[in-house]
């Protein structure tokens, strides 16, 4: 099984963040939005659709609605804080 078919298959089992999909396909944790990415463009064609739940900040709740990498962010720009819930990402069908 590839990498891609291992993310796939870990994704469509409900929300996870990069750092347990790392952790279960044997990838580094760095090497998981490069592929998430690739992933959602390939998606797009198909009748299943990538959805991600955005990272938050465990100090002041604010939520990063609007961010496009899929990393986790390193710092909240409204409290500073660094202790961050990273986002999570799955795989539904698309109707």
């Amino acid at each position: 099984m590839t990498v891609r078919a291992a993310l796939l298959a870990q994704l469509r089992g409900g929300p996870i963040t990069a750092l347990e999909l790392s952790a279960r396909v044997g990838i580094p944790e760095r090497d998981v939005a490069g592929h998430l990415e690739h992933i959602a463009r390939s998606l797009r064609t198909g009748a299943e659709r990538m959805h991600t739940e955005p990272a938050s900040c465990l100090d002041c709740g604010f939520v990063f609605r609007k961010r496009e990498r899929l990393t986790r962010p390193g710092a909240c720009p409204t409290c500073r804080g660094t202790h961050i819930e990273a986002p999570r990402f799955w795989i539904e069908a698309h109707s």
